[in-house]
């Protein structure tokens, strides 16, 4: 396979110059125009960020892709896809507040957000994943795969899990539905927090397998029976059933590129990733920290895994950012040896390129590329 074309700008700004400029001309540049958008639905997946987190990407840098988009001629909408855990974005209203407290509206973006798997995270396409090792149907929001064209606007960031979050976490992670990431996060059934629960039924109602009852006013998972649906966490009023986060991390950056692959199989797609405010923790966070190095620059590609590689690299390229988490005696004199895996340092433990390796084994790009920077 030949080098993937991966272009990149800094921030730099001069007299008259403005970032939505510069990154209007870096996605035109890396050819996002070459896409027929005419009367197409155009997703633009993001991450919209937890209310309390202030690391997200502002949604100017959004505007940029929406206006080239409607200007040719498409439809973009801004998406993404409840999250499993319990916080400010765990239903469709929930979330779309929390959009909206952080910029993200028709009067800033010039489009509207859609939360892709519904109100409760439970609309959702099952998509097959040919030669998938670990996951055999992807469950993806069913808005995301209803769209013609998929865009990804990823704030490339640490990451507990995952290592860190770049292209391939934003669309396989972010574009599953609550179920899906259940399946990623998550290697058998859901657990029940009995403090939470009320005993109401509500998720022996709504289950198809007999997977769960309640006794002594408590619900209680069937090991035996349950198949691990989520449609328990996604019908519980008091959140108090979950997963149980027991993933292999390396088995988690897996089930993410296959969850990617699924989703940007057979349809138009474009990249973008901002490495700005690299704050050690994902944007799910509800707050954010000092990120772990200066800001780099802007960075877009036709190949999400090129992307990520190239972004990966800067940022192991960067001195680490005084103060921060990362910021100690062991770790500068590692860095000052030559570049370090920044992102290990950050979380031990996890293996954020074990996604790019297997994205590239699965076809959906390469991680050799060519770096194109443009001023």
């Amino acid at each position: 396979m030949e080098k993937a074309k991966v272009y990149f700008t800094d921030f730099k700004c001069g007299h008259g110059e403005s970032l939505p400029r510069k990154l209007e001309r870096l996605v035109k540049k890396a050819g996002i125009e070459n896409i027929d958008f005419k009367d197409k639905f155009v997703a633009i997946k993001i991450h919209f960020g937890e209310p309390g987190n202030m690391a997200y990407l502002r949604p100017q840098y959004a505007k940029v892709l929406c206006d080239l988009i409607k200007e040719k001629g498409g439809k973009p909408f801004l998406t993404d896809c409840n999250t499993l855990y319990v916080g400010g974005r765990k239903n469709a209203l929930d979330h779309l507040e929390a959009a909206q407290l952080n910029g993200y509206n028709p009067l800033t973006t010039g489009v509207q957000c859609i939360i892709a798997d519904g109100l409760k995270g439970t609309e959702e396409r099952l998509v097959p994943v040919e030669n998938g090792e670990y996951v055999q149907e992807a469950k993806i929001g069913s808005a995301l795969m209803d769209a013609d064209i998929v865009i990804s606007l990823t704030h490339f960031k640490g990451h507990v899990s995952a290592g860190f979050g770049g292209a391939l976490k934003n669309i396989g992670m972010g574009g599953g539905s609550r179920r899906g990431k259940l399946e990623m996060h998550n290697a058998g059934t859901p657990m029940v927090f009995t403090d939470r629960c009320i005993g109401c039924g509500m998720c022996v109602r709504n289950c198809a397998h007999e997977g769960i009852r309640v006794e002594n006013g408590k619900a209680v998972i069937n090991e035996s029976t349950c198949v691990g649906c989520g449609r328990c966490m996604a019908v519980c009023p008091k959140d108090a059933i979950n997963t149980k986060w027991n993933q292999a991390k390396d088995v988690l950056n897996y089930k993410i590129a296959e969850y990617s692959w699924a989703i940007l199989n057979g349809r138009p797609n474009f990249h973008v990733s901002l490495v700005v405010d690299v704050s050690p923790n994902c944007d799910c966070e509800g707050s954010n920290d000092i990120p772990i190095i200066p800001d780099v620059g802007m960075f877009a590609s036709f190949d999400p895994v090129a992307l990520d590689q190239a972004c990966f690299d800067a940022c192991n390229q960067q001195p680490l950012m005084p103060g921060s988490m990362v910021y100690t005696e062991e770790n500068c004199q590692l860095c000052a040896e030559g570049p370090h895996d920044l992102f290990v340092m950050n979380h031990p433990g996890t293996k954020g390129v074990a996604a790019l390796e297997h994205g590239e084994k699965l076809g959906m790009g390469t991680r050799e590329y060519e770096l194109i920077t443009m001023k």
